[in-house]
């Protein structure tokens, strides 16, 4: 799959990989400092970007052919999804990827990895929007710093 580069003076496009890890709630900080280990997950003028969402129910059998034996039913365990971006750099995916299942409690994890376009924004443009956070009454999640 080619993705395109959108050539604008607003924004910057960069290909890569998005990584979702499906994981109990539980393990989610776990496997984001496994990732932090090996990759800075930076993101224009921040790093440590990573999305979290909240938690839902993952849903599974085991056939009994891995580790663990088969079960009768469906099992219900409840899980976030974790996700971040990874530049496309064969090497270090392959190193987060494994940093990954070394942290993670399943035999075997769901991990999804699709090609991704990101965009960053162009230092200085547009800094007087009255929708920045920094232009308007600070909100709660505003980092004190920030304010």
């Amino acid at each position: 799959m080619t993705l395109p580069r959108f050539d604008n003076p607003r924004f910057q496009t960069e290909h890569g990989f998005r990584v979702i890890v499906q994981v109990p709630e539980t393990h989610a900080q776990k496997i984001i400092d496994a990732v932090l280990a090996v990759n800075a997950l930076k993101y224009g003028d921040y790093d440590r970007v990573t999305f979290r969402t909240v938690s839902g129910s993952q849903q599974f059998r085991s056939l009994g052919s891995g580790r663990n034996a088969a079960t009768a039913d469906v099992m219900t365990v409840p899980c976030v999804e974790v996700s971040f971006f990874l530049p496309e750099d064969e090497a270090n995916t392959v190193e987060v990827l494994t940093q990954l299942y070394a942290a993670h409690p399943y035999e075997e994890p769901v991990v999804f990895v699709a090609p991704c376009l990101r965009t960053l924004h162009v230092r200085g443009t547009d800094e007087d929007n009255p929708n920045r956070f920094w232009n308007s009454e600070p909100e709660d999640w505003v980092p004190q710093e920030h304010r």
